[in-house]
């Protein structure tokens, strides 16, 4: 995991806050100082920040969790939407659902339907029903896949969630707290740090600035999907040996148990009579 430099988040435009008549005083700890009337933020607490929040991201990828990125404004979908995917996470970024958390077995319903579509779709059957049939049929899955696509193979609750824009993606924030489900967040001088567990102050309105903080965290992650693929490989040969060890004492006790073959006896010589007395004439 590369580590975040100063150059790097200045030339992504990272520092930039909102106007000073827009900020939230909670922020206070986080800005650096006003010019010509905007807030900057202070770059060194979000260089430490953001490598608080990579590793914590790391340890969860480690365990096997999953990580939801959340991310419905303009500038941030098609970035996040990369991101996530070469991480293998899942991912919101056309509307969220209301209750996605929260009525949870409600939108794994709604997936279950895009699914059983797909099967429907795919049937040779599909094309002798009404072509008008076929339009509702394509156009419902068109729509579930554009809300929930990303999705589909989230089986249970995430672990985490990873939030662009608290304040766009409130009800997103409230279910995930309401849920007691750790929440990651960019956050700008507009916001709320204290509604986030792990707040990384940044710009969360400009692309590049998005894109270098996601980089950071997607590299965490990676990095811990691969120390948890290592420790699986570990796990396998340390439990071979064992295996073979095991089966050892088992063979030997079928071994012990085995029927010993009882080889033939030798038949005795019989007495060979001698041929003179075989051929001599028996006494009238």
């Amino acid at each position: 995991m590369n580590e975040l430099k100063f150059e790097d988040l200045l030339e992504a435009g990272c520092h930039f806050g909102h106007l000073k008549r827009k900020w939230n005083p909670k922020m206070a700890p986080y800005i650096f100082k006003e010019h010509n009337g905007i807030h900057v933020i202070d770059l060194q607490k979000t260089i430490a920040k953001a490598d608080e929040a990579a590793a914590a991201l790391k340890q969860m990828a480690r365990s096997g969790k999953k990580v939801l990125f959340v991310a419905t404004k303009k500038q941030a979908k098609e970035v996040v939407a990369e991101m996530a995917k070469t991480v293998d996470m899942p991912f919101v970024t056309e509307r969220w659902p209301g209750g996605m958390l929260t009525n949870f077995q409600t939108i794994r319903k709604a997936v279950k339907k895009m699914n059983s579509l797909d099967a429907l779709m795919h049937d040779k059957d599909f094309n002798n029903i009404s072509k008008r049939e076929r339009l509702q049929v394509q156009r419902e899955r068109a729509k579930l896949d554009k809300n929930l696509g990303s999705i589909a193979d989230l089986t249970r609750l995430p672990s985490a969630l990873f939030v662009i824009d608290i304040n766009k993606e409130h009800i997103a924030v409230a279910e995930a707290r309401r849920l007691n489900i750790p929440t990651f967040a960019l956050v700008d001088t507009n916001t709320n740090p204290e509604l986030i567990d792990f707040p990384i102050p940044a710009n969360d309105d400009a692309s590049k600035s998005i894109a270098a903080i996601l980089k950071h965290m997607c590299e965490a992650i990676q990095e811990g999907l691969n120390e948890r693929m290592l420790d699986k490989d570990a796990q396998a040969e340390d439990e071979a040996p064992a295996a073979d060890a095991a089966e050892a004492p088992a063979e030997r006790k079928t071994r012990a148990r085995r029927p010993r073959t009882s080889e033939p006896k030798a038949e005795a010589p019989k007495a060979e009579v001698p041929q003179a007395e075989a051929e001599a004439p028996k006494a009238e």
